[in-house]
């Protein structure tokens, strides 16, 4: 998307350069008729906007340099960082690029800002056909991002599937010409274990992409205690096995939001099978749910090992696990909260943690009722 936004800024910024020196210069003398027909492109009947106006909306920088190096034109969004410190270095940076373009070459240089928060800012110069130089401004901050994110979701799926994948290939290896029945069923166990860990990965994996590629939601007025009974369902052969009682406690009558059903038992269903995942064997989970100024809050509680102060802000991310050698006894995927987050953002809401080491957490699934959606709606219709 960045890319493709700063495609069209450059071709629009290409097409009114010149129209701008025009204006500002007078110097119209240098155009050839080639030039002069590409900055007069057909026009629809008036009113037209005029084209400074079109780069005035555009969501990069954009500065304009005569030839005698006095600057002719500055979009608001090359101000965005006039009077900050960020300011003073950008120009810093931007100056000698300018020097070059108005020698006919093309230069480009980053200003990395560590914040926080962190910011990557692109100036790219180019010369101007009838002299002149022109620098474009790009906040990279996001595009950049997301690249890190891309990069590191290829490097930790290739280690979470090649972990079960290998353990398979081994255990495989094992059942060759093996012929003690003992031996065979134990290895086979295993086998079945790994494969199913793979599968809960892959299962996992696409329904995070599906959440997080936007993929419609399907928004109905979803009753609160459904979504906690399919919640516990899905924990419930987890929590037999580790002895470990999921209670339910207050649910107001007629408790009720509005969202994606499956999503919203995607959400809560992780939080249970983490609170039972990471309790002790013959412990207890309370859920319970509370409404609170337009918002329904389903409230996970445990308590089992904690979570550390300093990994609260990390739990949310794909993969992170606090105790990785706890996440493979118990065959998590360190996907679930990541789920749980997306479901929070889809749905206007958002998802709290308090926890303690040694003490137990309690999470909180925020979503809005279907009362204030209905009142946002309206608002939105009024005005």
């Amino acid at each position: 998307m960045t890319i493709a936004i700063a495609a069209i800024s450059c071709a629009l910024a290409g097409i009114t350069i010149g129209l701008i020196i025009a204006r500002r210069l007078g110097d119209t003398t240098r155009a050839t008729p080639a030039t002069q027909a590409a900055l007069q492109p057909e026009r629809p009947a008036p009113p037209w906007p005029d084209y400074v106006q079109v780069l005035d909306q555009l969501p990069i920088g954009i500065v304009i340099v005569a030839p005698d190096r006095a600057t002719v034109y500055r979009n608001p969004w090359a101000t965005t960082f006039g009077g900050t410190h960020a300011g003073v270095l950008l120009d810093a940076m931007m100056e000698p690029l300018l020097e070059q373009a108005l020698v006919g070459e093309h230069a480009r240089q980053v200003l990395e800002l560590y914040g926080p928060p962190r910011r990557s800012i692109a100036v790219a110069s180019s010369p101007l056909p009838g002299g002149g130089a022109l620098a474009s401004i790009q906040d990279e901050s996001e595009r950049r991002r997301i690249d890190a994110v891309r990069t590191d979701f290829v490097a930790n799926i290739s280690h979470e599937l090649k972990t079960p994948v290998g353990a398979l290939a081994v255990l495989a290896e094992t059942l060759v010409g093996e012929t003690d029945p003992e031996v065979i069923d134990r290895v086979a166990e295993r086998m079945v274990e790994d494969a199913h860990r793979a599968a809960r990965t892959i299962d996992d994996l696409l329904e995070l992409a599906g959440i997080e590629m936007g993929e419609a939601l399907v928004r109905e007025r979803v009753d609160v205690a459904d979504v906690i009974a399919e919640s516990i369902s899905r924990a419930r052969q987890i929590g037999e096995q580790r002895n470990i009682h999921v209670e339910v406690l207050d649910i107001p009558k007629g408790a009720a939001v509005v969202g994606d059903r499956r999503q919203l038992v995607s959400a809560l269903g992780n939080l249970v099978e983490n609170a039972v995942k990471y309790s002790e064997p013959g412990g207890e989970v309370q859920v319970r749910v509370r409404a609170d100024d337009g918002f329904m809050e389903m409230m996970v509680a445990d308590r089992g090992i904690g979570i550390p102060a300093r990994d609260h802000d990390r739990i949310f991310e794909r993969f992170y696990r606090v105790d990785r050698a706890r996440s493979r006894d118990t065959g998590g995927t360190g996907l679930g909260l990541s789920i749980v987050r997306h479901v929070a953002d889809n749905h206007g809401g958002e998802v709290l943690v308090s926890s303690r080491e040694g003490e137990g957490s309690t999470f909180v699934l925020r979503i809005p009722t279907s009362s204030r959606v209905e009142a946002l709606r309206q608002q939105g219709v009024r005005q």
